[in-house]
C-alpha cells in the first residue's frame, strides 16, 4: 500500500515538473527551473513519492516469494 501512494505522489509530482519545464523556453535558465520547482509544493511530492516507493518496494518483493 505504501509503494501505491508513493507512486501516485510522484505521477502527480512529475507531471507538474514536466509541465513547469514549459518555463524554459520562456527564458528560464537550468539553475533557476531547479530552484523554482524545489520551492514548489506540488513538485515536493515527486520526492516524498521516490521515498515512500523506495520504503514501499521491500514489502512488495517480500509478498511475491
Amino acid at each position: 500500500m505504501l509503494f501505491l501512494i508513493g507512486f501516485g505522489l510522484t505521477v502527480a509530482g512529475g507531471t507538474m515538473m514536466i509541465l513547469y519545464m514549459n518555463l524554459i523556453p520562456a527564458g528560464l535558465g537550468w539553475t533557476s527551473y531547479w530552484l523554482f520547482v524545489f520551492s514548489r509544493k506540488e513538485c515536493q511530492l515527486f520526492f516524498i513519492g521516490v521515498v515512500l516507493m523506495f520504503f514501499g518496494f521491500p514489502k512488495i518483493v517480500r509478498r511475491l516469494k
